[in-house]
């Protein structure tokens, strides 16, 4: 096998088993089992645990991207659909059978406060959805501080949604959204 197939064993093994157990419960040899590969290949291949989340997170931070910005391009053309597009998506997401939260604020929760390099990697996650958020608001023709209040509703829908376990936080943030979409491009 490949570096980059048993790779990729390695990362979709540790995807899963960190966003079901988390990033501190499991071990390397919970990962190296789960993944079918040996410890040396393993740690060959991932020095570190760090190394293994931190790509476990890009990994995430791409498929997030890749939704997101595909959920934004179907509703098409009009900058308060695409807007509200964002909380479609996480409805979608948050209905899903194995959801757990968002991995970044798991992440954070977990591994934040011990480890530097982790907490980067979720602010400049985090720093990249309000980014997308501004140029959809630039789009909709609304003042730039919408932008933060509409990402603060979805960050807040996530945790929500895992705490609670109801989907139905999506539909709550988006009628949140659409109040504050209404009023910031009427004022």
């Amino acid at each position: 096998m490949t570096d980059s197939t048993v790779r990729e064993q390695i990362l979709a093994a540790a995807d899963e088993l960190y966003y079901r157990k988390g990033y501190a419960a499991v071990g390397m040899d919970e990962l190296r089992t789960a993944a079918g590969v040996s410890l040396r290949r393993l740690y060959a291949l991932f020095p570190s645990k760090t190394d293994i989340v931190a790509a476990v997170l890009a990994r995430k931070h791409a498929e997030w991207e890749a939704g997101l910005t595909g959920a934004v391009a179907d509703a098409g053309a009009d900058p308060r659909a695409r807007l509200l597009a964002v909380y479609g998506y996480l409805e979608d997401w948050f209905c899903t059978d194995d959801f757990r939260g968002c991995a970044f604020i798991n992440a954070f929760g977990e591994l934040g406060g011990t480890n530097p390099e982790v907490a980067g990697i979720v602010r400049d996650h985090k720093a990249s959805f309000q980014a997308y958020m501004a140029g959809l608001v630039v789009d909709a023709g609304a003042p730039a501080s919408l932008a933060a209040q509409l990402s603060i509703l979805a960050e807040g829908a996530q945790s929500t949604a895992a705490i609670a376990a109801d989907p139905q936080v999506a539909v709550q943030a988006r009628n949140a959204a659409e109040v504050l979409i209404d009023a910031a491009v009427a004022a």
